[in-house]
């Protein structure tokens, strides 16, 4: 199955703390602030479900996050994280096959938009943007390249789809810029963050119009 971590959901925590040491768990948890209480969550491609843990830690009730993974073994790490009181549904399907009749105040993905090549991108993009309320935030974490970027990160970028690419057979070849398809579709940056030499950009966006 294309864009699954099974193969490596065990160790896959281990790994991209041996690569970005604590630098990409800092550019998730630094959007969590954003996230107020008493509001339902769309959690897509969560991982292990560490952040989960975090996301408690600021808010120990009154939360309703439903948590859709595509990796089975991901899933079944991501339940046995502490949640405090708050509810969680777990849904292992991929994003663009989930169907809910619900819309959400929040949306939270992290480092899922470079699994894919630039027609699942902007399916993906959409489907999510279609379940977001007006007023509602997206919480939005990835790599970033630009023409001020280093020729090591982009060396690393692609040494690490290759290796994705092989393990996980993810379908991207190169990362697509999401930052047009947020402001084209009624979206404004309303925070912005950067780690690691700017290679890692975290943005929290506001839906301003449906």
């Amino acid at each position: 199955m294309i864009n699954n971590y099974d193969p490596i959901a065990a160790n896959y925590d281990f790994l991209s703390r041996l690569i970005f040491r604590q630098n990409l768990i800092l550019s998730q948890t630094c959007l969590l602030q954003h996230i107020p209480p008493n509001c339902n969550i769309l959690i897509v491609g969560g991982g292990t479900g560490w952040i989960l843990e975090e996301t408690a830690k600021i808010h120990s009730s009154g939360l309703s996050i439903t948590y859709v993974e595509i990796s089975e073994k991901m899933i079944g790490l991501a339940k046995k994280r502490d949640l405090k009181q708050n509810e969680a549904y777990f849904i292992n399907i991929a994003i663009e096959d989930f169907i809910t009749p619900n819309q959400f105040d929040i949306v939270l993905t992290t480092y899922l938009f470079d699994n894919f090549n630039e027609k699942k991108a902007i399916l993906v993009f959409q489907k999510l943007a279609s379940l977001l309320k007006e007023k509602g935030k997206w919480l939005f974490a990835d790599f970033h390249i630009d023409k001020e970027s280093k020729n090591w990160q982009k060396l690393l970028l692609k040494l690490m789809f290759r290796f994705f690419r092989i393990i996980c057979d993810i379908e991207a070849r190169e990362l697509i810029p999401m930052d047009s398809k947020f402001t084209e579709n009624g979206f404004r940056e309303i925070y912005s963050y950067s780690r690691f030499y700017n290679f890692l950009k975290s943005s929290v966006y506001i839906r301003l119009s449906v």
